[in-house]
């Protein structure tokens, strides 16, 4: 199975000069703190519609929360004038649920930032096909099942959302090809017991009935703030094998990934020994405004450089909080602490073959 969009790998590589300043900046803060993230996850509201039982964020509580776009239409242009090169709008709610998700949508493409969505698609707003669609680069939709029923006790919804899903990405779907729109449109499956056994069927559905570009298959990976424990220890390698019986599904215009890398990460012991991501190549805005530098550690004091409704982009990055977490990550913490896979993973792991454990020979290329 081919991964076009390399979901199971990393994309830092095509970003070398970004990697050469971190090179440069070996752990002197007046070079780091100028360092801008490539990518951020925003989180527009608090709330979701759905109750996942599997959701890493159950914790915050899904409380009713939301970025304002007037702030917000001071700060992503911010961000694109300093560098931020991605923003995803996914968070700790359902991003759809903004009421002005369209205009913030068209706010980032303006700003010369790229735009997705990691969404379960059932909060879709009418107008998102015409007036949000044209502006993103990629979007994800959640679907973690392959019926109504099943679909229903993993997401801990009505039965007819997953049709409501369905719809709503087959709109999406039509529109992408009425116009020619560049976006990639995909959904995940995040592998359970539950689930195991309508991988086949979900990809069906994506590939013959809504026509998506692709369909991930990822493992669960757990956060130690979470209050589900039910997945805590789920073992993947019972499930690599799955992989062979569903090659058949891939075409020249449907992809299946299989994120055989990850799951396989999930338990190997090759793991680096601390985090290079952090606080420089990412960030992750709450719905309450938090700037943190990880989206694993949301609610961490140690993590939160500050507000974006209360200061700018640019003094929170470069702001006493910040130092005080890029020493915090270099000196002190302990990342069998941190989450494995988290979204990070690939990229620590390039990192610390880069920084601190090269191989040999390394000017004979």
């Amino acid at each position: 199975m081919s991964d076009l969009h390399l979901i199971d790998s990393h994309k830092l590589i095509y970003h070398p000069e970004r990697v050469a300043a971190l090179l440069e900046a070996k752990g002197d803060w007046e070079k780091a703190k100028k360092i801008y993230p490539i990518y951020v996850e925003i989180g527009p509201v608090g709330a979701c519609n759905h109750r996942c039982v599997f959701c890493a964020y159950d914790y915050i509580g899904y409380q009713t929360r939301t970025l304002s776009y007037e702030m917000l239409s001071e700060r992503i242009p911010e961000m694109g004038r300093l560098g931020v090169k991605s923003i995803m709008f996914a968070g700790e709610g359902e991003p759809m649920l903004h009421k002005d998700i369209c205009k913030i949508v068209q706010l980032t493409k303006a700003s010369g930032i790229d735009c997705s969505f990691t969404t379960n698609a059932t909060a879709m707003p009418k107008d998102f096909c015409e007036e949000a669609l044209p502006h993103v680069t990629w979007l994800k939709a959640s679907v973690n099942a392959g019926s109504a029923e099943t679909y229903a006790k993993i997401h801990r919804t009505k039965e007819s959302h997953f049709e409501l899903a369905i719809s709503n990405l087959s709109k999406m779907v039509a529109t992408k090809k009425a116009g020619n729109l560049p976006v990639t449109l995909g959904a995940q499956i995040l592998l359970l017991p539950e689930n195991a056994h309508e991988v086949r069927m979900l990809a069906e559905i994506c590939r013959d009935r809504i026509g998506l570009d692709y369909l991930v298959v990822k493992p669960y990976s757990h956060l130690g703030h979470s209050l589900t424990q039910a997945y805590k220890d789920l073992d993947y390698q019972q499930f690599l094998d799955l992989e062979a019986s569903l090659r058949d599904l891939s075409t020249d215009t449907f992809t299946l990934v299989f994120r055989t890398n990850t799951m396989r990460n999930y338990t190997a012991s090759d793991r680096y020994t601390r985090c290079y991501s952090t606080p420089y190549l990412w960030a992750h805005i709450m719905a309450s405004g938090s700037v943190f530098g990880c989206g694993a550690y949301l609610e961490d004091s140690r993590f939160d450089y500050g507000n974006i409704s209360e200061k700018s982009f640019q003094d929170i990055w470069e702001g006493e909080k910040r130092k005080a977490n890029h020493v915090f990550v270099r000196e002190e913490m302990c990342i069998d602490d941190c989450r494995r896979n988290c979204r990070m993973d690939e990229v620590n792991r390039y990192l610390f073959r880069l920084i601190d454990n090269p191989p040999s020979h390394v000017n004979f290329i």
